[in-house]
């Protein structure tokens, strides 16, 4: 269990010292929720712009906007230049993404590579329709 523990270690200390020559400090102790919205939905992703899986979701993401138009709201926070996002939306992994309401009641969440087609289906049975008929 030690030597899992110590590799684990290792790995991470050698990461940190890879990114941008140490661990990100904290920015800030919240982050301000996004500001009010006509969408009826906000999709907030957090993961970050050196994550493999975490890219994988920027063509998802750009997808969606085109798809859904103002009715939805995508917002992306690179949680190992901020970590303040990933402690107030308590995430465990990279990407997560949450889902809000109107109010920015959360709505959903999911851990990991999210495809598109699910992703749809969670919005329609939101109430939202894409545009064009498409």
């Amino acid at each position: 269990m030690r030597k899992y523990l110590a590799i684990s270690l290792l790995a991470v200390t050698l990461l940190a010292v890879y990114y941008e020559g140490g661990i990100p400090k904290r920015v800030a102790d919240k982050v301000a929720p996004p500001a009010p919205t006509k969408a009826k939905v906000t999709f907030v992703e957090l993961g970050s712009v050196n994550c493999i899986p975490c890219r994988a979701m920027q063509p998802v993401m750009r997808g969606l906007e085109k798809k859904f138009g103002d009715q939805i709201r995508i917002v992306f926070y690179d949680v190992w230049q901020d970590e303040a996002p990933a402690k107030t939306y308590n995430i465990r992994v990279i990407p997560t993404q949450v889902f809000l309401d109107e109010d920015g009641r959360e709505l959903h969440r999911y851990e990991g590579f999210y495809p598109l087609a699910q992703i749809e289906s969670l919005l329609r049975a939101k109430g939202l329709r894409a545009l064009n008929g498409g």
